[in-house]
């Protein structure tokens, strides 16, 4: 592969619990809706504004709403995750390899740059990344393959010869609409959610992994 182009969360670190915690005390606290932890879990991907219209439907927010909602959960979701912020097992050493193999890599990612500047910005990784794409830098969310595409296009990359690192089965599709091949990071959901998806090369639980090992020599 001559690129590599990395999800966030859930994918470089382990924080997915945080974020769905953060959002079911949003949406059930603060908004008076009745979710359960796995209804909020399996509708967390994309933007937060469609988050929030995918939760409670079209129209009961205004975008100034959304916007503000959005940046709460994400301040509640920094405070509680930030003593627990590290990388997943192995990334450290996995970035530098490449990074002295001068493998081209980027962030594509359905956060806000408010949550993509917190990570790299506090664990000093920002030198590794040559493109950033946020929720703010697309159109149209993931499943769709704009993010991807938009990072393959920043790093001066085909699709083809792009690996994705993704951690659930909604990034996971937007790799395979995209035409990337894919490795799965099993921090957040099971094998078998990923099984109507032909484009994952392997599943790891964190980049110590043989496989992954193995893509830098």
């Amino acid at each position: 592969m001559r690129a590599f182009i990395f999800d966030l969360n859930g994918t470089m670190i382990n924080d997915m619990p945080y974020h769905t915690a953060a959002w079911q005390e949003i949406l059930n606290t603060d908004l008076g809706g009745n979710f359960s932890y796995e209804q909020v879990k399996q509708n967390m991907y994309g933007k937060n504004n469609e988050v929030l219209v995918r939760m409670f439907g079209a129209g009961r927010f205004t975008d100034d709403e959304m916007k503000a909602l959005s940046l709460e959960k994400e301040r509640r979701y920094q405070s509680a995750f930030l003593p627990e912020l590290r990388l997943l097992p192995g990334l450290n050493e996995f970035l530098e390899k490449a990074y002295q193999q001068n493998i081209p890599m980027a962030i594509a990612s359905a956060a806000i740059p408010f949550n993509i500047d917190f990570v790299i910005d506090n664990l000093h990784i920002r030198k590794y990344f040559s493109a950033i794409v946020s929720a703010d830098d697309v159109i149209t969310s993931k499943p769709h393959p704009e993010t991807f595409l938009k990072a393959a296009e920043l790093l001066g990359a085909l699709p083809a010869n792009c690996l994705v690192f993704e951690d659930v089965p909604k990034g996971a599709e937007a790799a395979a609409n995209a035409s990337m091949p894919c490795v799965v990071l099993t921090t957040t959901h099971k094998v078998a959610e990923f099984s109507h998806l032909s484009n994952i090369l392997n599943f790891s639980s964190d980049y110590n992994d043989d496989y992954l090992q193995g893509l830098l020599g």
